[in-house]
Order: structure tokens, then C-alpha cells, then sequence
């Protein structure tokens, strides 16, 4: 199975609450934290409502 990093780059702050509970679903909780996820569906899918606050490497 194929992996990705997903780093948080923007903060959560000042955002809606299931923005910051989708973060912490992913397992950002600081700024600058990267982390290594499986490539499913479920994790694109959080991966894509925070678009905006994110950086992902394949």
C-alpha cells in the first residue's frame, strides 16, 4: 500500500470545529508536524476538506 506525507502548514485557528477535528483525525496538531498516512480513500477525503491548510507529498 502506497503512503503519503501530510504536512500541516497554516494554522487551525480561527477555523470551523470540523476543520480542526478532521487535523486532528489526521494526527496534525502543530504547525510545521508531518506525518506519514496510508493512501485510502477515507484519509484523501479528510486530506481534501483541509486542502487549504495542508501540504501533501506522494
Amino acid at each position: 500500500m502506497s503512503e503519503v506525507k501530510v504536512t500541516l502548514i497554516k494554522s487551525h485557528i480561527g477555523q470551523p470545529e470540523r476543520v480542526k477535528n478532521r487535523l486532528l483525525g489526521l494526527g496534525l496538531t502543530k504547525r510545521e508536524k508531518t506525518v506519514t498516512l496510508q493512501d485510502t480513500p477515507e484519509v484523501r477525503g479528510m486530506i481534501n476538506k483541509v486542502a487549504h491548510l495542508v501540504r501533501v507529498e506522494e
